[in-house]
């Protein structure tokens, strides 16, 4: 029998996130992620994990407070579900899903619902394993794709007008991000010194409240990159990774 936490302001001081453990560079990073875990719970955030040393949990709220640009009423939205290393194959994925799935029956909700894509993206849920247990594509941007599972005939989810834009007036180098992903805080300062140093223009967008996230000009996660006015993926990037992006 698997044994889960659910972190609650109790315990989330003692707990590892998951996500960058044991790795120092991310402290500031892990810090602030559970911050903004912390002022979420009041929305009814959930963030489940396996009670182990691992990268497996799965993290998701109602639709109407969830940082994303997906709009609709009553619904859950799962921001992450992550199976990874000598986890994977023995069934932790369906206990965390099934758990989210209850919950959200429980909770009176109308449905439950998360973003993947055509193609496998990092920090993108995996398609297939959403289409397993019933869940449908409702909306898309491009190879976006928004999957609901819905529990009676209410209206589904879509995404905002606003994600639909995909593209941005600046031509520079832009990247909007949120503290939602542990991984972020470092990532922004390196980049931010790789182009001080090679006198590139890149600009930050951060998405720290609801409004903002509701109304990016793009589908959004936690990351999106913006060049040349136009969006190009949703992959958290490093030094190495922009200075070949811009080659």
């Amino acid at each position: 029998m698997n044994e889960y936490i659910n972190l609650d302001e109790q315990n989330i001081d003692e707990e590892h996130i998951c996500c960058a453990i044991g790795d120092p560079k991310h402290k500031s990073g892990v810090d602030k992620k559970k911050e903004w875990i912390k002022s979420k719970l009041k929305d009814g955030h959930v963030f489940r994990k396996l009670n182990a040393r691992g990268k497996t949990f799965i993290e998701y709220e109602p639709l109407e407070t969830s940082w994303v640009p997906i709009n609709g009423k009553n619904y859950m939205y799962i921001y992450c579900l992550w199976v990874a290393g000598s986890f994977k194959g023995k069934g932790i994925g369906k206990e965390l899903l099934e758990y989210a799935i209850n919950d959200a029956k429980k909770k009176k909700m109308s449905g439950i619902c998360t973003l993947v894509s055509l193609k496998k993206k990092p920090f993108i849920g995996d398609k297939k394993f959403f289409s397993h247990f019933g869940f449908k594509v409702v909306d898309s941007i491009n190879d976006y794709e928004l999957m609901a599972l819905p529990f009676n005939n209410n209206d589904t989810p879509k995404f905002s007008d606003s994600a639909r834009k995909m593209k941005i007036e600046s031509r520079n180098f832009t990247i909007y991000y949120s503290n939602e992903c542990p991984y972020v805080e470092y990532e922004v300062k390196e980049l931010s010194d790789y182009a001080k140093e090679k006198e590139i223009k890149l600009d930050f967008v951060k998405v720290d409240s609801i409004d903002k996230a509701k109304n990016v000009p793009c589908v959004f996660n936690n990351w999106a990159n913006f060049y040349k006015g136009k969006f190009i993926s949703n992959t958290i990037l490093n030094a190495n990774a922009l200075e070949k992006l811009l080659r």
